[in-house]
């Protein structure tokens, strides 16, 4: 058997919302898919506003400067993230200082975030981790107390909540991405969400090459083509349909892997719940614990993993160590223990929307077998 690491469920309306599109001949960014998934996925996370983009990268290219920061200034963001967050502040002329993660969520430490602002500190980037949100309820308390923003990357986290508020919600402006394996995919595509209205139309005029009236050609700001189209916003929709059985799956998905995994040596399993929220599963990841194997350990573990045909994926590597940055400089000398360790022992396994239950077991019982041969 073989499973990959993801597959989405496009069982739902996509087909004939894509038709549609084909239909009217509404296949550019124009069409009305857009408005409504833009509409949808605002009344969703309880905001405002909705700017589809072509994918969660631009969501946070755009945002980060439609922010307006003063050049030079500093973003606190988890060295343990995907590298668009680091590269969006980068973009923006500001200045990325890291935060190290909790060991039980691998989300950022709020702790961490206080011990790291600086009179030049102007914002917090809050990224939720693999489907267990960062605490947001304590982050923003911080921010508002020391006169920051708040940036959310709730890519990762779409359907979630915090706090008995949705994710996406949360902070100044909120980013989404609708990459294949996310909740809601529309192949590639993004979202920033907001509630401020000017702040909606910088990104609205960001995503669009900064077209001015009165007359369409003339420029008085350098935008993108950050547009999302009909026929992804055709298939967003549809997907948005179907959310809430999406993320009843993950969590079935999770709580198969939690079962059949219990009490396998070596191996450590993803938190379920905190006090603040329950564990969605966007990935089912797995650490291993100190003590088990080299510290090749994890890399061995994909590759029999991979023999089984099992797909996985390493977890994120921190930007702290990443080697474009350290060309520029960045980050030397820093060192952020809980980001090393789980980069360096974590790895994720076949967790999509379609998976079957034989699927699952088959999975877990590959996990077990090279657990079992590991140890």
């Amino acid at each position: 058997m073989n499973v990959s690491v993801n597959e989405p469920d496009l069982s739902g309306n996509e087909k004939r919302y894509l038709a549609e599109c084909v239909d009217t001949g509404w296949i550019s960014s124009e069409g009305p898919f857009v408005e409504r998934l833009e509409r949808g996925m605002a009344a969703r996370c309880g905001r405002a506003h909705g700017v589809a983009v072509c994918n969660g990268s631009a969501a946070l290219d755009a945002a980060v400067m439609a922010l307006g920061l003063p050049k030079g200034s500093e973003v606190i963001l988890p060295s343990f993230t995907i590298i668009s967050c680091a590269a969006a502040v980068l973009r923006a002329g500001l200045v990325p200082v890291l935060a190290d993660s909790l060991p039980d969520t691998w989300n950022m430490d709020v702790a961490s975030v206080e011990a790291k602002i600086t009179p030049n500190t102007r914002a917090v980037m809050a990224v939720h981790i693999y489907g267990m949100p960062v605490d947001m309820a304590a982050l923003c308390a911080l921010a508002s107390a020391r006169g920051l923003l708040v940036i959310e990357d709730a890519a990762e986290a779409i359907g979630q909540t915090c706090s008995n508020k949705a994710c996406g919600g949360w902070g100044h402006v909120s980013c989404l991405s609708f990459y294949p394996n996310k909740h809601v995919t529309t192949g590639e595509g993004g979202m920033i969400l907001c509630d401020d209205d000017a702040l909606a139309e910088r990104c609205r005029s960001l995503r669009n090459l900064c077209f001015a009236p009165p007359r369409r050609f003339v420029h008085d700001a350098l935008g993108f083509n950050f547009r999302m189209s009909n026929l992804q916003a055709a298939v967003g929709m549809a997907q948005l349909e179907r959310l809430d059985a999406s993320v009843s799956k993950k969590r079935s998905t999770g709580a198969m892997y939690q079962s059949l995994l219990k009490g396998v040596r070596g191996l450590r399993l993803p938190v379920e719940r905190t006090e603040y929220a329950e564990n969605i599963y966007w990935v089912f990841g797995l650490v291993l614990e100190d003590g088990f194997g080299a510290e090749d350990a994890a890399v061995e573990f994909e590759r029999r993993l991979k023999e089984r045909g099992v797909g996985t994926r390493p977890f994120f590597w921190p930007m702290h160590e990443q080697p474009v940055f350290q060309k520029m400089g960045m980050f030397r000398g820093e060192r952020y223990p809980v980001a090393e360790a789980i980069a360096r022992r974590g790895f994720y396994i076949p967790s999509g929307l379609a998976m079957t239950d034989v699927q699952i077991e088959y999975c877990a019982e590959a996990v077990r077998s090279v657990a079992e041969e590991l140890a």
